[in-house]
C-alpha cells in the first residue's frame, strides 16, 4: 500500500452517496494527488465536485478505456456486508486485462475469484485484498509504553467520521509540531495512510491481540490516534467495536455522531441512543482494561446549515461539558487542543 505517485481510477459504479463510496470520498479528500478518475458509467462526463462536494474538477469516467494514464483500479465503496456488487465484476475483470493493479477492501476477497484470478495470472496482473490477514495471536499485555498517549475514536453508530476525525486531529497536532500517528483499524484507513490492520476482518479471538498490536507497532510516536470501528450499540458491530477498545487501552476518548440522526445506519428499526448515555457506556466498558474517558465531541453537522450547525454545537458544549466542533467545518483545533490539555493533565 506504500506504492509511490500510483495513478488511481476509484471504481464507484452506480454507489454515488458519500456514505456508501465513503473510501472514494476519503481517498479523493486524503490522497488526491494519485487518483486521476471516478468510474461510474451512471454519471459520467460529471465531476468529483458535483457528486460528493470535494475533488474539484476530477473526472467521472464511464469506462477504463476513458483513463489511459491509470495504474490501479481502486474499488471505492464500503457496503453492508462488504460484497462485490454484480455491475462492478466487468470494470474488474477489464482492469486485470489491462494489467492494473486491482485494490479491494472488501470482505469478500477478489484474489479468492476464480474469474478474477484466472485474469491477474493470465495477464500478469495483481489483486489487493487489503482486509486479509494473518492475526493470530491473543493479547498479552506485555511492553505497553505508558509514555505513549493513545487517543481512540468511538461514536454511537457507524460510518459516522470517526477515521475522519481520528486523521484530521493528526493533521492538527502534527501542525503543532508534535509528533502524532494516525492508526488505521479499517480498509479505507489502510489505503489512505498506507499501513495498519482491517480488525473487523480478524478472527473474534484475536481481535484484542491485532489491537495491542497496532499500539506495540507505533508506540514509538508520542501520540498515536487510533481509528474506530462501528459502535458499542449497534446489534451489527458491537464485537468488534469492544475488542478494539478493549485492545488498544485507550487512555482519551473521542466521541462522535452525526447531528438528525436518530435511527442507527442500516438498522432503521433501532433509535440512536443519547449521548450522554453513549459516554458513560463507553467509559464504563473501557476503565474495564485502562483508565480512560471521553475527553471531546466530534459533530458530523453535514446536513446542516452554518448556524444550525453552530447552534448544536454551543448544545452539546453545555449538555456534556466538553469541547465540540466538526472537524471538516470548523477543523479539529478544538480537539487537538483538548487531546494536549488531556495530556499535560495525566503526566504523559
Amino acid at each position: 500500500m506504500n506504492e509511490a505517485k500510483r495513478k488511481i481510477a476509484l471504481l464507484i459504479e452506480g454507489v454515488n452517496d458519500p456514505i456508501r463510496a465513503k473510501t472514494a470520498v476519503s481517498l479523493i479528500r486524503y490522497r488526491p494527488e494519485e487518483v486521476v478518475a471516478i468510474l461510474d458509467s451512471t454519471r459520467q462526463g460529471e465531476t468529483a465536485q458535483s457528486l460528493f462536494g470535494i475533488g474539484g474538477n476530477l473526472p467521472v469516467v464511464g469506462s477504463l478505456a476513458d483513463v489511459p494514464s491509470a495504474d490501479t483500479l481502486l474499488v471505492g465503496i464500503a457496503p453492508p456486508g462488504g460484497k462485490l456488487p454484480q455491475p462492478m465484476r466487468r470494470a474488474v475483470l477489464d482492469a486485470l486485462e489491462r494489467r492494473l493493479t486491482v485494490v479491494s477492501g472488501l470482505h469478500d476477497f477478489l484474489s479468492d475469484d476464480a474469474e478474477f484470478a484466472a485474469a491477474a495470472q493470465a495477464q500478469g496482473a495483481k489483486i489487493i485484498d487489503v482486509r486479509k490477514n494473518n492475526e493470530h495471536e491473543v493479547a498479552n499485555r506485555e511492553g505497553i509504553d505508558e509514555r505513549c498517549l493513545r487517543i481512540h475514536t468511538v461514536g454511537n453508530d457507524c460510518s459516522l467520521g470517526k477515521m475522519v476525525t481520528a486523521l484530521e486531529i493528526t493533521h492538527a497536532l502534527k501542525r503543532r509540531g508534535r509528533d502524532a500517528k494516525f492508526v488505521a483499524t479499517g480498509q479505507t484507513g489502510i489505503m489512505v495512510e498506507g499501513d495498519g490492520c482491517p480488525i473487523d476482518c480478524v478472527v473474534s479471538d484475536f481481535i484484542n491481540g491485532a489491537a495491542e498490536r497496532l499500539v506495540l507497532a507505533n508506540q514509538q510516536h508520542e501520540i498515536i490516534v487510533i481509528e474506530g470501528q462501528g459502535s458499542l450499540v449497534h446489534p451489527r458491530y458491537s464485537a468488534v467495536t469492544l475488542g478494539l477498545l478493549h485492545g488498544s487501552m485507550p487512555d482519551g476518548l473521542i466521541m462522535t455522531y452525526e447531528v438528525g440522526r436518530t435511527r442507527l445506519n442500516n438498522m432503521e428499526q433501532f433509535p440512536v441512543p443519547p449521548l450522554p448515555y453513549v459516554i458513560q457506556l463507553y467509559e464504563t466498558m473501557g476503565q474495564v482494561m485502562h483508565p480512560c474517558r471521553v475527553i471531546g465531541v466530534s459533530m458530523n453537522s453535514r446536513n446542516c446549515t452554518p448556524d444550525q450547525a453552530e447552534a448544536e454545537r454551543e448544545r452539546v458544549r453545555r449538555e456534556l461539558g466538553l469541547p465540540v466542533c466538526d472537524v471538516l467545518r470548523h477543523g479539529a483545533d478544538e480537539l487537538a487542543d483538548a487531546v494536549l490539555k488531556f495530556k499535560q493533565e495525566i503526566g504523559k
